[in-house]
């Protein structure tokens, strides 16, 4: 199977992110197709899936996009891939989670939208009430899953729901959101992952810049 995925600037389109962990975690050779949102280049994306969106997995002749729809294909065709914890309890809270994510959070995404390169710190307090239980929540469940299953990720091995939750931790990681104790390993088991540290070192070396996200939460000069 030749793999090609199409993504976004590794800087800010995080559910790029999560195609691409899935599938550099799960071993599988692949060739990135890059087109930086709002250039010229980002118009060929209609040319890959109707739905004018990344990540796009491209397998010959066959498009899949949006990233559970990539997860599942691939794990049919590759059965060794990232998958879900085996035990009964533990697979159906880390799909419950993971779904979470993707059907949600839509304050996070909002208000702290993937920056990785930047570091911009925000007080919670400046956040919405709806952003900061969605933080809390978060919160909640890494600590859950860290004093259940004891790390080093979510579920003991990586799985699914550390991928849905890398570009969280990486959100945090920008905007320098303050977890409880119990919340904070999986922050630093993110940040360690060699593969992030690749992708964030490509984020750094991107030229693309979006305004209306790196200046989201910088004060405007008063006078």
């Amino acid at each position: 199977m030749s793999l090609k995925l199409v993504i976004g600037n590794k800087n800010y389109s995080s559910w790029s992110l999560r195609a691409w962990l899935f599938l550099t975690e799960s071993g599988l050779s692949f060739e990135e197709i890059r087109l930086p949102l709002f250039t010229e280049a980002w118009q060929q994306i209609s040319q890959y899936t109707p739905a004018k969106r990344v990540p796009v997995l491209l397998d010959g002749d066959i498009r899949v996009w949006d990233s559970s729809a990539i997860w599942g294909y691939v794990r049919s065709q590759h059965p060794s891939a990232i998958g879900w914890p085996t035990a009964p309890q533990a697979q159906a809270t880390a799909r419950s989670i993971t779904a979470e994510m993707h059907s949600g959070f839509f304050g996070i995404r909002e208000q702290l939208p993937q920056n990785i390169r930047a570091r911009i710190p925000v007080m919670r307090n400046t956040l919405t009430a709806t952003t900061q239980q969605e933080i809390d929540r978060v919160d909640h469940m890494w600590t859950q899953a860290y004093d259940t299953y004891g790390g080093p990720w979510l579920f003991g091995d990586f799985s699914l729901a550390d991928v849905a939750y890398a570009p969280v931790a990486l959100r945090f990681v920008t905007y320098q959101i303050q977890l409880s104790p119990g919340a904070q390993p999986f922050i630093q088991a993110v940040q360690g992952l060699p593969s992030i540290q690749s992708w964030a070192a490509d984020s750094a070396a991107e030229a693309d810049v979006i305004n209306v996200i790196d200046q989201l939460h910088i004060p405007k000069n008063t006078r």
